[in-house]
């Protein structure tokens, strides 16, 4: 039998039915009620708390509402394009697995490669935020940190490691290890706290609301929205995560693509009533700070609420590690599954891919602990990017796959709603930094050594 040649490994695409049945392993026990509950975790953190006022302020005036909306109506082409491959395709690893089975292996392994990347960076990036709200809070009762335990290794400021960052990380390492009902039923709860805090904003924001507040209504114009739009895009990012769980939904045909779309609506409902009293509270033009949240509470004499914003943000930024975490974790099971990465990833024990998950939570407690990450934020919206673009395109060979019949979600208006979404994702990246592109090319150059170093010659 003669050995494939270079062309036909990278653009080997795996045989459909045993992908399908590659994670029979894992147990089915994720609900449509799961699902929302993850997205929501993943969607809505710290941002819907700070994006409002800040954009307002400084690109869209009040008129931020319509920019969340015209976000979410973009979004939402990318959306729609997830829920019909989690419907065609309910297998673990998400848009990696994708890539794979409609362009071939080599196209996969840069989406994963990407997501590895938004995933981890993400979660690392936000638990340093987490450390830093979570030191706010407990200062009000007079307790702080030895400053040596309280940031990134630095000794030149004093700092050795980041206590908190590392503690929150492994205690979501080791909840996700004691299988997906207790961890669902924490992260529904904590999602329920987050839900209510904003409720209870939004509630006692609405009578202290002054219809002159919203007026001008669109003081920079309709550029104002469009340009609070690109800006606020990245705030529905996290939904995507949701089609990673996929081997472990019941009925996913269904469930999934209710899960996505769900996340989606919720998301911008809440967005758009935060704006709304945000804005009313207040006249934009005072809500450049950085909690505009805290600063309308206090602008009407209820400090006492901006205590309870802080436990909101601690929630939302907990629940986001959860989904992100769960999500990376599936991810390199997927990729060590089909011998990209060696296959000890993607060895199941006890029904959870616990070996990927422990690397995870590791790899991610480090960076989180120990690496300064203010650089390396930006490198999470073009790795989510890169993969919104090739899900999107990759929509025209699904339809056409000779293997895949699809009885679930399909996007309407094909083929022009996938290409409107692939464009505009290329359009967004194009509004991206020289340095993050650069940063990106560091990056993706060090995936193509790995692919080309072990993944070319193991891959399945």
């Amino acid at each position: 039998m003669n050995k494939p040649s270079f062309w036909q490994r990278i653009t080997h695409k795996p045989d459909v039915e045993s992908t399908l049945n590659a994670d029979h392993q894992l147990a089915r026990t994720l609900t449509t009620r799961d699902l929302i509950a993850l997205g929501i975790g993943a969607v809505i953190g710290t941002g819907i708390f700070i994006l409002p006022g800040t954009v307002a302020a400084t690109t869209s005036g009040p008129a931020i509402t319509l920019a969340f909306v015209l976000a979410a109506v973009v979004c939402s082409l990318a959306a729609m394009c997830y829920a019909e491959f989690a419907s065609a395709l309910p297998v673990a690893g998400s848009a990696y697995a994708y890539g794979s089975i409609v362009f071939g292996q080599l196209v996969g392994w840069v989406i994963g490669w990407a997501l590895i990347l938004e995933y981890m960076l993400a979660v690392a990036a936000v638990s340093t935020s987490f450390s830093a709200y979570f030191a706010s809070l407990i200062s009000g009762f007079g307790w702080h940190l030895p400053q040596a335990l309280s940031g990134a290794f630095d000794p030149a400021h004093g700092t050795y490691i980041n206590l908190i960052a590392v503690l929150v990380i492994l205690l979501i390492g080791g909840m996700l290890s004691r299988g997906m009902n207790t961890s669902m039923a924490v992260n529904r709860a904590m999602v329920l706290v987050k839900l209510l805090i904003i409720g209870i904003f939004v509630i006692v924001g609405a009578f202290y609301i002054k219809a002159v507040n919203w007026h001008p209504f669109m003081p920079f114009g309709v550029k104002g929205i469009l340009a609070g739009a690109s800006l606020v895009f990245f705030a529905y990012l996290g939904f995507d995560a949701v089609s990673a769980s996929a081997p472990e939904v019941k009925k996913p045909q269904k469930t999934l693509p209710r899960g996505i779309i769900g996340t989606l609506i919720i998301a911008t409902v809440l967005y758009v009533l935060v704006a709304i009293v945000l804005t009313g509270m207040v006249k934009y033009t005072h809500l450049n700070v950085a909690d505009p949240v805290s600063f309308a509470l206090n602008f009407i004499h209820q400090p006492q609420l901006a205590g309870i914003i802080a436990i909101g943000a601690l929630a939302g930024m907990f629940t986001m590690m959860v989904t992100m975490i769960y999500s990376s974790s599936r991810l390199v099971y997927a990729i060590g599954r089909d011998g990209l990465l060696p296959k000890w990833f993607g060895e199941v024990q006890q029904q959870l891919p616990r070996h990927a998950l422990t690397t995870v939570t590791l790899i991610i407690a480090v960076l989180g602990g120990l690496v300064p990450l203010t650089q390396l934020v930006n490198l999470v919206n073009i790795g989510t990017l890169i993969a919104f673009a090739i899900v999107s395109l990759g929509i025209l060979p699904l339809r056409k796959h000779e293997q895949i019949h699809n009885p679930g979600f399909k996007v309407p208006g094909y083929p022009v709603i996938p290409i409107v979404s692939f464009l505009f994702c290329l359009l967004l990246m194009s509004q991206l930094s020289k340095e993050t592109w650069l940063m990106s090319l560091a990056w993706f150059s060090v995936g193509l050594l790995i692919y080309f170093g072990y993944g070319y010659r193991h891959g399945k």
